[in-house]
């Protein structure tokens, strides 16, 4: 099973979690290790193996005292224009370089409260202003299925992250397509959910007016 486990979808992730066939630990070490073996893809600004292996234990904790959930124990990551405690937030820009924000954002507040598991954070266009997700200021994320091609943008990262089989779902954020187009580019699902269905506290803001918080996956399950 663990060498299979980057191929399951958030659901089938969640069904193997009820079953007991696998832990969050486990699969949290699993993906970490991709993670680590695919760097050259420009997916992940940074991640977090003690962080991230504490919350998989919690996870676990939670459900070995019969909690379950959708999402409990289920490993994700953010793209980098949702602030975050645990995390730098850098909106993939040198100006914000090394900044912890002293809160959360809501998405990912919440999140946690359901009992995800964070592995870091996602490249994007800087200030999520692109549509390529070459203009990061840590280089572009690049498409897994052609690294010579793009991933869209500004959620390329999380596009790359998720299609590349690293994670099995993302945050992302969509002004005019930012979640969408590079779902569309690395062979994934996208939503760009109604505005302010998702709140946008705690949204590194490109256009307010227009800027949501929508999940980038394997499928629509």
């Amino acid at each position: 099973m663990s060498n299979e486990l980057h191929h399951l979808g958030v659901a089938d992730l969640a069904r193997q979690l009820d079953a007991k066939a696998v832990s969050s630990v486990e699969i949290t070490k699993h993906l970490l290790a991709r993670v680590a073996a695919h760097q050259q893809l420009g997916a992940f600004l940074c991640t977090d193996e003690a962080l991230a292996l504490a919350q998989a234990q919690a996870a676990d904790d939670r459900r070995a005292k019969g909690e379950t959930g959708s999402l409990l124990g289920v490993p994700l990551a953010h793209k980098d224009i949702f602030v975050t405690t645990d995390f730098p937030s850098t909106a993939a820009s040198k100006m914000l370089e090394g900044y912890r924000s002293p809160f959360d954002a809501t998405v990912v507040a919440q999140l946690k409260a359901a009992g995800s598991v964070t592995l870091g954070k996602l490249n994007c266009d800087e200030f999520a202003m692109g549509g390529s997700n070459e203009n990061s200021a840590y280089g572009p994320a690049r498409n897994p299925w052609n690294v010579n091609c793009i991933t869209g943008g500004s959620s390329g990262g999380s596009a790359a992250a998720v299609a590349a089989r690293l994670i099995p779902a993302a945050t992302g954020t969509d002004t005019g397509g930012s979640v969408r187009q590079p779902a569309s580019l690395t062979g994934i699902t996208g939503i760009k959910p109604t505005y302010g269905r998702c709140s946008r506290y705690g949204m590194i803001a490109f256009a307010s007016s227009l800027d949501q918080a929508g999940p980038l996956a394997r499928s629509a399950e």
